[in-house]
């Protein structure tokens, strides 16, 4: 009899939620539990996994991996996901392995790489992949340089932390007076350079940005499933254009993705991502971690999350071709269950003190799915 595979996906995406259900509708019908934590009660991840927990709050690096490991060898994870702290997490990975549990997540060094943007364009422009001109800057008159120096050049620029992820912090520069059509529609990324510089000028602390051009589509993110021997064994490129999505396996996008997994060593999942700058495909970010939409591959025939899953557990699938490319699609929310209020409420007022709370899932009805017409629907993976 086959074993079932516990796997724990810690504080993250709530677009995981399809990440879990893949999981499960594995193609080997291997029995797969789930164990989630967040610190979000009303997470989604928390209410379709099997087993969870909130997170405590506060902890350091160091102090979060040894609460991880607790829950490893508590919970008996054979796979561990890690999302928050991935950096510090991976530096332990000797010791999760003893406790028993395989991290889905590259080694050390590749995660550090990647945690600089500035540090990670000029990793992949040494190794071939074309990169975007940026400057990174720190306060107000490196700011105005970096703009100036741009739009001479006939680019409009945009800024963003020089580590993040998420498009969290990402701006874009006008020189537009702030009024009142910025207040008639949906707020947008563009932001006022003179308000930018008096907001850097008041600053207590320097700031650490990229300032770059505004890149043009399409934006490609290409997933790849890379082994420990530093071989892709899956790489599918998502195309989004607009609102407007689709699949691409040409070379344009794929091979330079593929230089990157393999020569920095991106075991596991990664996602690295493409725009376009002057007519050529220049990189636009790389995550060590699986995208939030991962699971959209399960359009061309694929589970990536249960590939991942096994190669992390040592058996590897090796090459996987997509049997086909799905049809162009959009992507469309749907409401989504989430654990009541009430458990998480009345479990903090009984421990106050603890910091590793068990709280059961909840067995919650199937979610209800809203697709637009002509979206495509996900295959049964």
């Amino acid at each position: 009899m086959v074993s079932r595979v516990r796997v724990w996906l810690n504080r993250t995406y709530a677009e995981n939620v399809f990440f879990m259900e893949q999981l499960r509708r594995n193609p080997s019908d291997r029995a797969v539990e789930i164990h989630a934590t967040h610190a979000d009660p009303d997470s989604p991840v928390l209410a379709a996994a099997d087993t969870a927990e909130p997170e405590p709050e506060g902890l350091s690096p160091a102090a979060y991996v040894e609460y991880a490991l607790a829950q490893c060898r508590r919970r008996g994870i054979d796979v561990f996901v890690p999302r928050l702290h991935q950096a510090a997490i991976v530096a332990h990975r000797a010791e999760f392995e003893a406790v028993g549990t395989a991290l889905l997540a590259p080694p050390p060094q590749a995660v550090a790489v990647f945690q600089d943007k500035v540090i990670a364009y000029e990793a992949v422009q040494a190794i071939g992949v074309p990169v975007p001109p940026w400057r990174r800057v720190r306060d107000a008159d490196e700011l105005i340089a970096a703009v100036e120096e741009l739009e001479a050049g006939g680019h409009r620029a945009c800024f963003k932390p020089a580590s993040g992820a998420g498009g969290v912090g990402f701006r874009v520069i006008t020189r537009s007076p702030y009024s009142l059509t910025h207040l008639s529609g949906f707020p947008t990324p563009y932001v006022q350079l003179d308000l930018v510089v008096d907001a850097l000028r008041r600053a207590d602390e320097p700031v650490d940005w990229m300032v770059m051009p505004r890149l043009e589509q399409p934006e490609v993110s290409v997933d790849c499933l890379t082994g420990p021997d530093n071989r892709v064994r899956l790489a599918i490129g998502r195309v989004k254009n607009g609102r407007r999505r689709a699949f691409t396996l040409q070379e344009q996008w794929l091979e330079p993705a593929r230089r990157i997994a393999e020569g920095f060593g991106l075991h596991h999942l990664s996602n690295i991502q493409f725009r376009m700058f002057g007519g050529t495909p220049v990189l636009m970010d790389v995550n060590t971690r699986p995208a939030g939409g991962l699971h959209q591959l399960s359009l061309c025939g694929v589970n990536v999350p249960w590939l991942a899953v096994q190669l992390a557990l040592g058996e590897d699938p090796g090459e996987v071709v997509p049997p086909f490319l799905g049809q162009d699609y959009t992507v469309v929310s749907g409401p989504r269950p989430l654990r009541p209020a009430s458990l998480a409420q009345e479990h903090r007022q009984e421990h106050p003190q603890e910091t590793q709370p068990l709280l059961p899932a909840v067995p919650v009805p199937a979610p209800v799915r809203t697709v637009e017409a002509g979206a495509a629907q996900a295959l049964p993976l």
